[in-house]
């Protein structure tokens, strides 16, 4: 990676941190609050934060949609969380709960659960419907990213 500087937003204050793309393995923190700006596990977000993450983050998001009452997404979320380990700093993960954001699943469409979309500058490049395994969501982002 080159020196140029990526936009990324703060997961708990929303603020917007300029990092240089070869620091990104370097555990960068917020300006304003200090917390860890790219954590090695999914985000947990609420519609504002989603929003946030979609129209200023520069780095590939991909979002687990999903909900508590969800066998196959509680069955999926031990992969999900591997494969945003073992993917590194280059692309973020996050899961929305459907039920306590509706009206993000209604703005996205999510009509299945689990539902994983990949986001590139704010717009969904592609989704996947159901159960997949960390090595299915590597290999998915590895053809994509």
């Amino acid at each position: 990676m080159s020196d140029s500087k990526l936009i990324l937003v703060c997961p708990a204050c929303k603020t917007s941190n300029r990092v240089p793309s070869n620091r990104l393995g370097d555990h960068p923190v917020c300006g304003k609050c200090k917390q860890q700006l790219l954590a090695a596990q999914p985000i947990e977000l609420d519609g504002a934060g989603l929003d946030a993450l979609l129209s200023k983050d520069e780095l590939p998001l991909i979002v687990d949609f999903w909900a508590a009452w969800c066998g196959p997404c509680r069955q999926m979320a031990p992969a999900f969380k591997s494969a945003a380990a073992a993917a590194g700093p280059g692309v973020r993960f996050a899961k929305l709960d459907t039920e306590a954001n509706p009206e993000q699943a209604g703005r996205h469409q999510v009509r299945s659960l689990p539902t994983l979309a990949l986001f590139i500058n704010g717009k969904e490049v592609e989704r996947r419907m159901g159960v997949m395994s960390e090595q299915q969501i590597l290999g998915w982002l590895k053809a994509l990213v």
